[in-house]
């Protein structure tokens, strides 16, 4: 039975916004009436229900992403029902039902509805597009294949989870620096527009020699004040190529490729790929998924594409025989530190939790690194932005030195 999202009215006359399941999209508004709601609209939620309803051509949803938070709290529920031999279409309404959001209902509705047509889990996330990470699908995939897909469901709810963690300290930790730059930057920028040209008038009327500071100052305060507007389309403009370059998979490639191997982002790139990798592949070995499925899915965990592209050359190597730790030591990208991990598990027959050891290594090294960035951005940016105010202050006062001399001769 597909789902509709609906905006309707209550009997207090609030807006409510919602998902509900009926056969169709005058079952859907009885049901609203039903509930004593006014329905404003009632469209079909998923992709595949608009197109045979309009009679268009079928294509990929391009619904909302679902939150890091929403996303490990899904898997979570649904690693418990699953886990507790619930079928798949029952997990997915029961978490749909409960789900925080219209938009986290609805990806969940469209999941249930494809695999009540025949569906595997792992592809009715793959009809949701880019709703999902790319990691989490495969995954999914792994999990289903090996038929441990409640095990890998709960390890992919904590490694969400903790990687939510981690992006959330990290934002929190450059939250204070980056407003500080931004405050300091348009202070600056007040002051060369609107304070620098009223006293500049105030020394050329009086005759003085100007100094080379004040000179300075004046000639970057008429640049600003003309072409400021100019210089922020440009960046926007820049950025927007940018971006748009960076769409293009081979410059995609090229630009992971830099950040992997530059000499102040690589090892902060590095260490976090190791991470990621490390983490994924921990708990599906923990799962019971086999090591080329694991590989595969933990290669789709690694954000920068280069390091990727090494770890799928590795998945190889292993499919022709090679151990993992040799495998992952010729891709040449992780640290000797996970490398000693793996062989240690090899040998031991433990590499699911030699892999977890290693995962916890490598995020509390990037944590250390996160936070000693963060301590040496915080004072950086405090620096620079006193020096420049002090640039600013002895501009404008060595003029009025000048002047007081002049007076007191």
């Amino acid at each position: 039975m597909p789902a509709f999202v609906y905006h309707a009215v209550d009997p207090a006359g609030r807006p409510q916004r919602g998902v509900v399941e009926a056969s169709n999209a005058a079952g859907a508004r009885r049901v609203l009436r039903e509930r004593k709601m006014l329905p404003v609209s009632v469209t079909l939620s998923s992709e595949k229900g608009r197109a045979q309803e309009g009679g268009q051509s079928r294509g990929r949803s391009r619904g909302a992403r679902l939150g890091a938070k929403s996303l490990a709290l899904a898997t979570r529920q649904l690693a418990t029902l699953i886990g507790n031999d619930v079928r798949t279409e029952e997990a997915l309404r029961t978490v749909a039902q409960q789900a925080s959001s219209a938009d986290a209902a609805a990806l969940l509705w469209n999941l249930r509805t494809c695999v009540i047509e025949g569906k595997s889990l792992s592809a009715a996330l793959t009809e949701q597009g880019e709703s999902f990470p790319e990691f989490y699908r495969a995954s999914v995939a792994a999990g289903e294949q090996s038929g441990k897909l409640g095990q890998v469901l709960g390890h992919l709810a904590e490694f969400v989870e903790t990687k939510h963690a981690t992006q959330q300290k990290i934002q929190l930790a450059m939250l204070y620096p980056a407003l500080l730059a931004t405050v300091s930057l348009i202070m600056v920028t007040l002051l060369l527009v609107y304070v620098v040209p009223d006293i500049v008038r105030v020394f050329v009327s009086r005759g003085v020699e100007l100094p080379f500071l004040t000179q300075a100052l004046i000639w970057t305060s008429g640049f600003v004040s003309q072409w400021g507007l100019v210089m922020l389309g440009a960046a926007a403009a820049a950025v927007w190529l940018v971006r748009r370059w960076l769409k293009a998979p081979a410059n995609t490639l090229r630009f992971d490729r830099w950040i992997a191997t530059a000499p102040l982002a690589g090892p902060f790139s590095r260490k976090l790929n190791s991470a990621r990798f490390a983490g994924t592949l921990a708990t599906l070995v923990q799962s019971g998924v086999p090591l080329l499925d694991a590989m595969r899915a933990a290669a789709a965990s690694t954000p920068n594409r280069h390091i990727r592209g090494r770890v799928e050359q590795a998945t190889a190597r292993i499919n022709e025989g090679a151990s993992l730790r040799q495998a992952i030591e010729e891709a040449g990208c992780f640290p000797p530190m996970l490398l000693a991990m793996v062989a240690s598990g090899e040998a031991s027959g433990k590499l699911g939790a030699s892999l977890e050891r290693a995962s916890a290594d490598q995020e509390r090294d990037l944590s250390a690194m996160v936070a000693t960035l963060v301590a040496l951005v915080e004072p950086g940016v405090l620096l620079l932005m006193g020096g420049v105010v002090l640039l600013l202050v002895l501009a404008i006062l060595l003029p009025i030195v000048n002047l007081n001399n002049l007076a007191g001769m």
